[in-house]
């Protein structure tokens, strides 16, 4: 700026500026301001001149002042750019908000939330959401265009494998936008937590081993520091009956079991094989008693070869019988989908044979739970609604201030599973029966299953026939969770939308929805998933399935994974021996041939704790710590928010004291904002 006079009386700007207190979040940059309002800009200041190289350490709060000759109105937006002295490197820098008192005495605040890695300007808008439609200031407008011009070169579309969702391209972690990459303690407690588990197993020797278990307390010696109150409790009781039942409700795929109202053709169980108490197929089915799980989905998939073996993948059907006592139990199992002799429909009453077949089907479930209720329906889905986010809506936008807390640390967990886990080079191809050849033919077959209705629980709960299921804990906390969301997302969105015309016109959140729909469900109508929005209504739920699908949803099927898989043998990843095509052949010699190595096993076992251990940066669902909203309705409504999620706590917790079992996934304190893991 030209220096002016001493006589000219200068009007003030407060500005304090909020580093992050997170690590490595300060700057000995030298970092510049310049304030844009209606009328007029201030020039860039250099800020860092007033308080020293040390103003913007880690949780510094420093005040300055940027003084401009009048008043320059409202203010519009701010830009911020650092920029290195010749001594010091460029480092990165994570400012949280500005805020800054005009002279006429109104506080603004500028939300930023994200690296500064660059000498490059950056603009940040004032707090108060707008829409495009109702964005009326030139530079404002420009500064939008620019923004979202710039996130999509940032968040390109790329195609992992033809036929399922689409994902962000990236060629390394590295290569990711600083905004969505793990922070300094969650990328160091992940490499901790997988390579102590990984040492703890090679000081035992067991990483190596490609010999059978010889007896299954053996198995005990896996982790033996390592272990919940429910993965001892599956230890004790893997076995039983009603806790194989137990785990179609309450277990980690809670997504398999349907009311069966009518025998499928393929599965010709009759009435002097169950034992009934007295009652009939027909009338069991009347009374709406009888369940049943199909993996018809995993049929004539081509299985694994593992430490040089071939394994062995049925594809199930389960018939379970809800008793007198509200217990679920199964009555009669078939391992492979068409009937013949040497396919026989196992029974309670068949001994050995009968364990051996419960075996099998836990080892189908953790399959079709790995690939299609855990990774395409939760992870994949979550990446999808974050990139058409960041790339459709900028910050000023209310659905981005609703919707950003659910995106974090999402695209580079899943582009760690891609690499990591599902890569011909990962874990899953070593441990898995279904992570051979045919593994991405079952990707594809398991992502056509996909509907918009079986990602809103209250209405896949009512498509599966399960509203009065007795011990679904699930549903319950389920139901009550999305009905929280959906009363919050209501109020916020119906805030900013008055009436439906708002929605209809409102051209980035029709883009929004236009790239989920074209990238996330290949632009394939019979799923369900609108294309456009043209209600309040219609917002508001598919925004409230987003938010279930990135937290309740997804902490139901992955929390759990070490629980129920750190027992192997109640959830084995693969098997090495064909199922019994004979009754009556089987003992517990042919259970320790047919469970996988033990080399197989503690690599799963490992994984499972790896992807169970949560970060000590977690962000439980309802928390908002990123200051977003500038107005004060958003902001009590987020409180109120918080107060239910309190209260639904209080009742799981209440609930779960009764239960042998507790069921804690659904419970706001360990439910994750995003999907992280």
């Amino acid at each position: 700026m030209v220096p002016l006079p001493a006589s000219v009386k200068m009007v003030n700007y407060k500005v304090t500026v909020f580093t992050t207190d997170v690590p490595n979040a300060a700057t000995l940059n030298n970092v510049f301001i310049k304030l844009v309002g209606t009328d007029g800009e201030s020039g860039r200041t250099e800020l860092n001149r007033y308080k020293g190289a040390l103003s913007f350490i880690r949780g510094a709060n420093p005040r300055f002042t940027v003084s401009c000759p009048v008043s320059i109105g409202s203010l519009v937006l701010i830009e911020l750019d650092k920029q290195h002295p010749r001594i010091l490197p460029e480092d990165d820098w994570f400012p949280a908000k500005v805020e800054v008192k005009s002279p006429e005495g109104q506080t603004y605040m500028f939300p930023i939330h994200r690296w500064i890695a660059d000498s490059k300007v950056h603009r940040f808008r004032e707090a108060k959401a707008l829409r495009v439609f109702e964005d009326d200031n030139d530079l404002g407008r420009y500064s939008r265009m620019q923004e979202l011009k710039q996130r999509e070169e940032d968040y390109r579309w790329d195609v992992y494998l033809e036929g399922i969702t689409h994902c962000m391209k990236a060629k390394d972690p590295f290569s990711l936008p600083y905004e969505v990459r793990f922070s300094f303690t969650k990328a160091s407690e992940f490499i901790y937590t997988g390579g102590t588990g990984l040492l703890e197993l090679q000081l035992k020797g067991l990483s190596d081993s490609r010999k059978n278990w010889p007896d299954i307390d053996s198995i005990k010696r896996v982790f033996w520091l390592k272990h919940t109150d429910i993965s001892d409790y599956v230890r004790d009781n893997w076995k039983e009956d009603d806790f194989f039942g137990y785990q179609f409700l309450n277990g980690v795929n809670p997504m398999m079991i349907r009311r069966c109202s009518a025998l499928p053709e393929n599965f010709p169980v009759t009435e002097d094989m169950v034992s009934l108490g007295g009652q009939s197929l027909a009338d069991e089915m009347k009374k709406g008693n009888l369940f049943l799980c199909d993996y018809k989905l995993l049929d004539g998939v081509k299985p694994n070869v593992i430490n040089g073996k071939k394994q062995y993948l049925m594809a199930p059907l389960v018939l379970l019988r809800k008793t007198s006592h509200d217990k679920l139990l199964p009555i009669a199992i078939q391992l492979k989908q068409s009937p013949a002799e040497d396919n026989p429909i196992f029974l309670p009453t068949d001994g050995f044979d009968w364990l051996l077949a419960k075996v099998f089907v836990r080892s189908a479930d953790f399959n079709e739970h790995q690939l299609g209720t855990h990774l395409l329906r939760t992870h994949l889905l979550a990446e999808v609604f974050a990139v058409s986010l960041l790339r459709n809506v900028p910050m000023v936008h209310p659905l981005y201030k609703l919707l950003v807390p659910y995106t974090r640390y999402t695209i580079q967990i899943n582009y760690l599973a891609r690499n990591l886990l599902i890569s011909e080079s990962g874990v899953f191809p070593k441990i898995a029966a279904s992570g051979g050849d045919d593994m991405k033919t079952l990707l594809k077959r398991l992502w056509s299953s996909v509907t918009y209705s079986s990602l809103c629980i209250p209405d896949d709960i009512a498509e599966r026939g399960l509203e009065d299921v007795p011990n679904f804990y699930y549903r319950d906390d389920g139901l009550k969770l999305w009905g929280i969301i959906h009363r919050f997302v209501n109020d916020v969105l119906s805030f900013y939308y008055k009436n439906d015309a708002e929605v209809q016109k409102d051209s980035e959140l029709q883009k929004w929805i236009s790239d989920i729909f074209e990238h996330g469900f290949l632009s394939q109508t019979q799923t369900g998933i609108p294309q456009s929005f043209t209600t309040v209504a219609e917002l508001v739920k598919f925004v409230t399935m987003v938010i279930f699908t990135c937290s309740g949803q997804h902490s139901a099927v992955n929390s759990g994974q070490f629980d129920y898989g750190g027992w192997m043998p109640n959830t084995p990843s693969s098997l090495q021996q064909p199922p019994p095509t004979t009754k009556g052949t089987t003992s517990e010699a042919t259970l320790l041939q047919t469970l996988p190595d033990i080399n197989t096993t503690v690599t799963g076992m490992s994984t499972l704790w790896l992807l169970s251990k949560q970060s000590t940066d977690i962000v439980t669902l309802g928390q908002y710590p990123e200051q977003h909203f500038g107005e004060k309705q958003p902001c009590e409504l987020i409180k109120r928010f918080e107060a239910e999620l309190k209260v639904l706590t209080a009742e799981i917790k209440a609930r779960n004291v009764a239960l042998k079992v507790p069921y804690r996934y659904l419970d706001p304190l360990v439910v994750e904002n995003s999907v992280s893991l």
